[in-house]
């Protein structure tokens, strides 16, 4: 196993040009091994084959121009494919008599003064299908000669067709081939070598590049170039890689805000607990009065920062899947109506109008607590950030497949490009101001809530005019 696994990293470790190079020169011998063997090795036994296979086919083609009636088609055919595959043609009459009109090419054993037609007619006789298939020594010059013959007529025999063909030797060519292929084999090994070398350095340079950018990012450097310059697989991963850099970058940022803001919220109140705690060690600790406010203002800081601790719990559990929907049955008018009559304290205190615009009764079956969570945080925001006026609206909008519900706000709006940022949990706008009530981590949590009922939400927003955020409850009764 150790082994495998060595050999296994080994490979890993092998640049991309040298594997590039590597495979294009063993291609390169592959096909010349191929070459070598069919043109070299088998080069006889395929000219045979081949040789054959034409004689057998030439000869039925003939044959069936013969059977059709078309005498002058007939010696056409013949002259054709004599001359064509370097074949002699003899044709003879019933009686096994020659035919002036015969081809004669080259060497040939049916012309020469050893021939015996009417041995060939009489094979053809005796044979079962009419056909003869021989393969002979020409006593004149010993090559291999192949014998073909058949009768020709359509309903009875008119006469005989013998076709013969050389089988010439290919020592000869074979030895020049050989030389040939050698010398082709030379010349294009070298230029395979460095074809491929180009090559190889050519297809790694992108990736090159794009590893040493990679290198970069890695650190921190958030400015790098991805150059993909090369080829279409090199460019796409250059711009996948820069994409990822932005979004990157724009996470370090929100991260930087987030540990930023948070740390804000957490100092002031922890401040504010030391000073008031040691005032009451040195001030108020005989003053009953005194000492009450201060530990009023103590408890207020503290229960500040209980929320958010809980709020960034509630968010890391919602996000990674920890926390499960119980879903109930209850009323979405009367929910709203219990979260708006908790505000009525702050309302009243801080001269803020909640207006809520309800619709009929309906039934809705969600995670009951996860989603007030959801409308007391929109409230809550919409508070945050109405305008001087600080009224707030609230809307409940029974629709055919759900309810619909809208929070809105008059305050300064947001910019059309940060909408799509305003729900991002390391988002805070650069309208921002100290909240009411709240962490500042809200519209987090209310877009994990939404995202895990599966539910639509969104927002809706005109600068200098103020911001409608909204979610549609699909689960009804």
């Amino acid at each position: 196993m150790k082994r495998i696994k060595f050999f296994k990293n080994a490979g890993s470790r092998i640049p991309l040009k040298f594997k590039v190079w590597l495979y294009f020169v063993l291609f390169t011998i592959v096909v010349f091994t191929l070459l070598w063997l069919f043109q070299i090795l088998f080069l006889e036994h395929f000219y045979e084959r081949m040789r054959i296979s034409t004689a057998s086919k030439c000869m039925e083609s003939i044959a069936d121009s013969y059977n059709s009636g078309d005498e002058e088609e007939f010696y056409r055919k013949i002259n054709t494919m004599s001359v064509d595959n370097d074949f002699c043609v003899e044709v003879l009459d019933r009686y096994g008599n020659p035919d002036k009109k015969s081809h004669v090419i080259g060497d040939c054993i049916l012309h020469d003064k050893f021939s015996k037609l009417r041995i060939y007619k009489d094979a053809i006789d005796e044979s079962e299908n009419g056909i003869i298939k021989l393969r002979m020594k020409n006593p004149r010059s010993g090559y291999d000669m192949l014998l073909y013959g058949c009768t020709v007529g359509k309903n009875e025999c008119d006469g005989y067709l013998l076709i013969n063909a050389v089988l010439a030797p290919v020592g000869a060519a074979v030895s020049i081939i050989k030389r040939q292929i050698m010398l082709i084999t030379v010349i294009l090994i070298i230029f395979a070598f460095v074809i491929s070398l180009y090559l190889s350095k050519r297809i790694a340079a992108p990736i090159d590049r794009i590893t040493s950018s990679a290198e970069n990012l890695a650190k921190g450097d958030f400015n790098t170039k991805f150059d993909g310059r090369g080829y279409l697989e090199a460019k796409k991963l250059a711009d996948t890689l820069t994409y990822a850099e932005k979004e990157l970058s724009k996470v370090d940022t929100m991260q930087r805000d987030l540990i930023a803001n948070v740390s804000h919220d957490l100092r002031t109140p922890l401040t504010m607990l030391k000073a008031y705690a040691e005032m009451i060690r040195d001030l108020s600790g005989d003053n009953p009065v005194k000492r009450n406010e201060h530990l009023e203002i103590i408890i207020s800081e503290t229960d500040r920062l209980a929320l958010l601790v809980n709020d960034m719990l509630d968010l890391s559990k919602l996000e990674s899947g920890k926390q499960k929907l119980t879903p109930s049955e209850f009323g979405i008018r009367g929910k709203l109506n219990e979260i708006i009559d908790r505000f009525k304290g702050l309302s009243d205190k801080n001269g803020y109008q909640i207006h809520f615009t309800p619709d009929e009764e309906r039934t809705v079956c969600c995670d009951s607590v996860k989603i007030e969570q959801v409308i007391y945080n929109l409230i809550n925001n919409a508070i945050n950030y109405t305008g001087k006026d600080k009224q707030v609206f609230v809307r409940q909008i029974n629709q055919p497949d759900g309810v619909l519900v809208e929070v809105e706000d008059t305050g300064d709006g947001i910019e059309e490009d940060k909408i799509k940022l305003i729900f991002d949990k390391y988002y805070r706008s650069e309208n921002h101001k100290r909240e009411v009530v709240g962490t500042g981590l809200g519209l987090s949590i209310v877009k994990a809530v939404l995202k895990m009922h599966n539910y639509d939400y969104g927002v809706r927003s005109t600068l200098g005019k103020g911001s409608t955020f909204w979610f549609k409850i699909s689960d009804v009764k």
